[in-house]
């Protein structure tokens, strides 16, 4: 399925996690790549709006995991990525086995194409485009929450999840550090403009008052 959920921002749905293309000025950017298996799904729904991977201009990745680098190899655009996963997306260095979450990412890694474009490394509070990077450490060392204030949207990838209706944080099990997590929600929630639409790597996006719903998760925590 492929949905629009304000002007010039479309939501993939990709077997399970989500993708997002762009309009950012003259810029076609996707955030996110879902699945190695999503491929020919994503060539058909870029397809559905006139598009192909070729159009890309660049690529936005929240961090490495296998369900969000699926595509990347073809991609011939530049890639952006946090500091600590950018090498990890590149192919330049493996995760750590000596955490919980570096061992699941060591495991997936056969299954984790590098990036075909040149992959930059991207810090707190450097911009691409209309969009500022938001350091959001915790579901991985790397995270990276991106926000563009001109378009109304936040993609803060897996730094939390939409379930029934509700924002949750990532949860234990997939996550490097759950006080980080915590952590950076709530520095998020304090920081975020008046976005509408909250996009998030899995369930449903938030299409208006994204920035309230952060809030109010943050106040649950």
């Amino acid at each position: 399925m492929v949905t629009e959920l304000i002007e010039g921002v479309w939501w993939f749905e990709l077997r399970g996690v989500n993708a997002y293309l762009v309009e950012d000025g003259d810029s076609l950017t996707l955030v996110d790549a879902g699945t190695p298996l999503s491929r020919r799904a994503f060539v058909r729904k870029l397809g559905g709006l006139g598009h192909s991977f070729f159009d890309i201009d660049r690529v936005l990745i929240t961090h490495y995991d296998v369900d969000h680098v699926g595509a990347l190899n073809r991609v011939n655009a530049p890639v952006y990525a946090g500091a600590t996963d950018a090498p990890l997306v590149a192919g330049d260095r493996l995760p750590s086995p000596s955490t919980r979450k570096g061992l699941s990412q060591r495991l997936a890694t056969p299954f984790c194409p590098a990036a075909s474009g040149p992959v930059r490394s991207i810090g707190d509070g450097d911009t691409v485009g209309s969009f500022t990077a938001y350091h959001t450490p915790g579901h991985t060392p790397g995270h990276v929450s991106y926000v563009s204030e001109s378009l109304s949207v936040a993609f803060v990838g897996d730094l939390v999840r939409e379930s029934d209706g509700q924002l949750e944080p990532s949860p234990w099990l997939l996550s490097h550090d759950t006080e980080q997590v915590r952590a950076s929600i709530e520095r998020l929630a304090e920081e975020l403009p008046a976005v509408d639409v909250l996009a998030m790597g899995h369930g449903v996006p938030f299409k208006q008052n994204g920035h309230e719903r952060l809030r109010e998760l943050a106040d649950r925590l």
